[in-house]
């Protein structure tokens, strides 16, 4: 018997999205941590071994310097998040902004690539706003992972991993 309150869930949307986006240059490929590129990028499939000369060969691909954010950029890239989600009418569940990178776990009405390129521009909106960011470069590397949350139990495990998960 189906659940009366999933007789009428559109199945095209998930419950929520996890979304995270790293700053420029701070994740190369080959890094210790493992990675994931354009081959090796299904779900549940081995992320790439970590490989020395990999990371020293991407990081002479750099343009710029990698970028991390300081507190006031932390913060202000955290209102952009709050900000987007209120304009938009998204369910802002969990985010944490880090040093190198961003999580979001959030529920939205369109697809989670629109999600993610909104996430980064509004951060980059305000970091610039309130002049902490002055490169006409987006302080984000392409692209980040998208996660969909299809049950309960996926999005109270996003939430818990974006707010007790990080560390200090």
């Amino acid at each position: 018997m189906t659940q009366p309150h999933q007789e009428f869930r559109d199945e095209r949307l998930p419950l929520a999205y996890f979304i995270t986006f790293r700053t420029y240059g701070t994740w190369l490929h080959g890094d210790p941590r493992g990675s994931v590129d354009r081959f090796h990028n299904r779900y549940g499939s081995p992320r790439l071994a970590p490989n020395r000369l990999r990371e020293q060969y991407e990081r002479t691909l750099l343009k710029r310097r990698p970028v991390r954010l300081s507190r006031i950029q932390r913060r202000a890239a955290a209102d952009g998040i709050r900000e987007i989600c209120k304009k938009r009418k998204w369910g802002l569940w969990a985010f944490n902004v880090r040093t190198n990178h961003a999580h979001v776990v959030v529920s939205a009405n369109c697809n989670s690539k629109k999600v993610r390129a909104a996430l980064k521009a509004s951060d980059t909106m305000v970091l610039r706003e309130r002049g902490c960011w002055r490169s006409a470069e987006s302080p984000w590397a392409a692209k980040g992972s998208r996660r969909n949350l299809w049950t309960r139990k996926d999005l109270i495990n996003a939430i818990i991993y974006v707010l007790y998960g990080q560390g200090e």
